[in-house]
Protein backbone atom coordinates (compact mmCIF):
# COMPACT_ATOMS: atom_id res chain seq x y z
CA UNK A 1 0.00 0.00 0.00
CA UNK A 2 1.10 3.53 -0.65
CA UNK A 3 0.64 6.43 1.69
CA UNK A 4 -1.15 9.50 0.47
CA UNK A 5 -1.61 12.40 2.84
CA UNK A 6 -0.80 10.19 5.83
CA UNK A 7 -3.39 7.57 4.82
CA UNK A 8 -2.61 4.21 3.30
CA UNK A 9 -4.05 3.82 -0.18
CA UNK A 10 -5.08 0.40 -1.45
CA UNK A 11 -4.19 -0.53 -4.99
CA UNK A 12 -7.58 -1.70 -6.24
CA UNK A 13 -8.68 -2.32 -9.83
CA UNK A 14 -10.68 0.18 -11.83
CA UNK A 15 -13.24 -1.71 -13.83
CA UNK A 16 -13.77 -2.50 -16.63
CA UNK A 17 -10.13 -1.76 -17.58
CA UNK A 18 -8.63 -3.67 -14.63
CA UNK A 19 -5.94 -1.06 -14.27
CA UNK A 20 -4.83 -0.04 -10.80
CA UNK A 21 -6.72 3.01 -9.56
CA UNK A 22 -3.58 4.33 -7.83
CA UNK A 23 -0.62 3.66 -10.12
CA UNK A 24 -2.39 2.93 -13.42
CA UNK A 25 -0.55 -0.35 -14.05
CA UNK A 26 -2.26 -3.60 -14.96
CA UNK A 27 -3.92 -4.96 -11.83
CA UNK A 28 -2.81 -6.73 -9.77
CA UNK A 29 0.22 -4.44 -9.70
CA UNK A 30 3.12 -5.29 -7.39
CA UNK A 31 1.74 -3.29 -4.43
CA UNK A 32 -1.65 -5.00 -4.87
CA UNK A 33 0.03 -8.40 -4.95
CA UNK A 34 1.83 -7.64 -1.70
CA UNK A 35 -1.47 -6.58 -0.15
CA UNK A 36 -3.34 -9.63 -1.48
CA UNK A 37 -0.77 -12.09 -0.12
CA UNK A 38 -0.91 -10.76 3.45
CA UNK A 39 -2.80 -13.09 5.77
CA UNK A 40 -3.87 -15.56 3.07
CA UNK A 41 -2.82 -19.11 2.38
CA UNK A 42 -1.68 -19.90 -1.16
CA UNK A 43 -4.94 -21.76 -1.75
CA UNK A 44 -7.10 -18.88 -0.51
CA UNK A 45 -5.10 -16.48 -2.67
CA UNK A 46 -5.50 -18.67 -5.76
CA UNK A 47 -9.26 -18.98 -5.21
CA UNK A 48 -9.62 -15.21 -4.77
CA UNK A 49 -7.56 -14.49 -7.86
CA UNK A 50 -9.58 -17.04 -9.88
CA UNK A 51 -12.71 -15.08 -8.94
CA UNK A 52 -11.05 -11.87 -10.13
CA UNK A 53 -9.98 -13.62 -13.34
CA UNK A 54 -13.61 -14.60 -14.04
CA UNK A 55 -14.78 -11.02 -13.46
CA UNK A 56 -12.00 -9.65 -15.68
CA UNK A 57 -12.90 -12.14 -18.42
CA UNK A 58 -16.45 -10.76 -18.42
CA UNK A 59 -15.18 -7.16 -18.50
CA UNK A 60 -12.52 -7.87 -21.16
CA UNK A 61 -13.96 -10.58 -23.44
CA UNK A 62 -11.32 -9.85 -26.10
CA UNK A 63 -8.44 -10.77 -23.75
CA UNK A 64 -6.90 -14.18 -24.44
CA UNK A 65 -7.43 -16.73 -21.67
CA UNK A 66 -3.67 -17.37 -21.44
CA UNK A 67 -3.04 -13.67 -20.81
CA UNK A 68 -5.65 -13.55 -18.06
CA UNK A 69 -4.26 -16.71 -16.47
CA UNK A 70 -0.73 -15.28 -16.44
CA UNK A 71 -1.91 -11.95 -15.09
CA UNK A 72 -4.22 -13.19 -12.36
CA UNK A 73 -3.00 -16.65 -11.35
CA UNK A 74 0.52 -17.53 -12.45
CA UNK A 75 2.14 -15.22 -9.86
CA UNK A 76 0.27 -16.96 -7.00
CA UNK A 77 2.20 -20.23 -7.36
Amino acid sequence: MKERGGHQVEHNPDRPSWRCGVCGLSWPCEPAREQLVRGRSRLDLAVLMWEHLEEAARDMPQAPASYLFDRFLRWTS
